[in-house]
């Protein structure tokens, strides 16, 4: 019953939250990131997921914590977004780790274009009174990827061994 919860709710609740926050405040708090791999590690140790398998996840959610800090002593990406990164890779193994980047470059670089177009607009005086959006929509400001990370997230996430433990 809590590892239902864990997988259905708690897992995708913090990993939405992740994106709503990058999106509105340019920052995931590193609370999200702690989160997520604490839930997954109680769905692992109440879901009966095995010392190999959780080792093999580890070890994913290391590779990408690593490529991550790379990306973002590149200035790529935030420190938000790597830690995120790391924990969701961690959730989705090496099974689907790839197809997980893979999207989350599709959406960034969608997200990326649709901002960069927009921006060349002037944003509807109604608008401006919001903050969030006066910074989304500034040429000086990065890109919330942690937006792209979520979404991808989210749509790997049914894939994931958390979702095949949960459903079986």
């Amino acid at each position: 019953m809590i590892a239902h919860f864990l997988g259905f709710v708690i897992i995708p609740a913090l990993i939405a939250a992740a994106g709503f926050c990058d999106l509105t405040h340019y920052t995931i708090p590193n609370s999200i990131p702690v989160s997520v791999t604490i839930a997954f590690l109680v769905f692992a140790a109440l879901s009966g997921f095995g010392w190999l398998g959780l080792g093999v996840h580890a070890a994913t959610g290391l590779v990408a914590l690593t490529v991550g800090f790379a990306m973002f002593s590149l200035r790529w990406i935030g420190g938000g977004d790597a830690k995120l990164f790391a924990a969701t890779a961690l959730i989705f193994g090496p099974q689907l780790t790839f197809d997980y980047a893979l999207l989350a470059a599709i959406f960034g670089g969608a997200m990326a274009v649709t901002l960069l177009c927009m921006r060349q607009l002037p944003l509807p005086g109604s608008l401006t009174t919001q903050g969030w959006l006066v910074r989304l929509h500034d040429a000086r400001e990065g890109i919330p990827y942690g937006v792209a990370l979520a979404l991808a997230a989210l749509v790997i996430i049914f894939r994931s061994a958390i979702f095949h433990f949960v459903s079986s």
